[in-house]
């Protein structure tokens, strides 16, 4: 009597598991096999280089000068052997020629959704002198990111985004490259190490090439781009952002000069 209610509940068991199965109630499939069966997105026509155009311009800095200061690494021996010239803060770098170094220039909007291939080669970040080198760079989402450290001295890389992935990662001198990299456009991601609070770094991360940050010349030259209409935004690390609209025609050079008051 016993067998034979057991036999029961098994054929009952089976009987609801294959209803299911047929009604679309089998497990999921995971999310690789999803993504791989999903249909790729149609690439973007390509730019024609006899038709691209470029935008380029300069960050002048008006008023006086202001004077940063000096970061004082005494508390780690390491840190102070490894410059042998005092070290200043870079929250404003004003050039020789009364312009801005380590403004972040880019297109905002105008490019609609084309999609732009990924560089193989990484964007390079180097813990040097206890500092970060460069203290302003960009990235396309999907580059790989390498930060390395140069250092006699443990470091900790530690950015803090808003729209992506926040990671924070011991760096031990000697040790290999730490290689991440950034899913989402994000401007700008703030690097900090843990260890030295003074270390500082910025990333802008785009979806497209079209970005540059000012040198000691305070120039930024972004080529390369269709013929369009375009909203192009400087970021300064101190002094926020600045727009400009911008019209470039097939082939054109134009010019965007921007200016921040201190």
């Amino acid at each position: 009597m016993i067998r034979r209610k057991l036999f029961g509940f098994s054929s009952l068991a089976l009987a609801l598991a294959l209803a299911l199965a047929g009604c679309g109630g089998g497990t999921e499939a995971p999310p690789a096999e999803q993504a791989a069966s999903a249909p790729a997105a149609a690439p973007s026509t390509p730019i024609d280089p006899a038709t691209a155009a470029t935008i380029t311009g300069k960050i002048v800095f008006a008023g006086a000068k202001p004077t940063m200061p000096r970061i004082r690494m005494d508390a780690v021996p390491a840190c102070t052997a490894a410059n042998s010239a005092p070290v200043y803060s870079e929250e404003v770098v004003v050039n020789d020629n009364g312009t801005l170094r380590d403004v972040y220039v880019y297109v905002k909007e105008g490019l609609g959704d084309r999609s732009f291939p990924v560089p193989a080669e990484p964007v390079k970040l180097e813990q040097l002198g206890c500092t970060y080198k460069p203290h302003v760079l960009g990235i396309m989402t999907g580059q790989k990111f390498e930060i390395t450290n140069d250092d006699p001295t443990n470091h900790n890389v530690h950015p803090l985004p808003t729209s992506n992935r926040e990671w924070n990662q011991s760096q031990p001198p000697g040790s290999s490259p730490i290689v991440q990299e950034f899913a989402r456009p994000e401007v700008m991601i703030p690097v900090k190490c843990n260890v030295h609070p003074w270390m500082k770094a910025y990333v802008g991360v785009q979806r497209h090439p079209f970005f540059a940050v000012t040198g000691t010349d305070g120039t930024f030259t972004i080529q390369g781009l269709p013929p369009g209409d375009y909203v192009i935004e400087a970021w300064q690390e101190k002094y926020g952002t600045q727009q400009m609209n911008v019209t470039v025609g097939p082939s054109e050079t134009k010019t965007a000069d921007f200016t921040f008051t201190g």
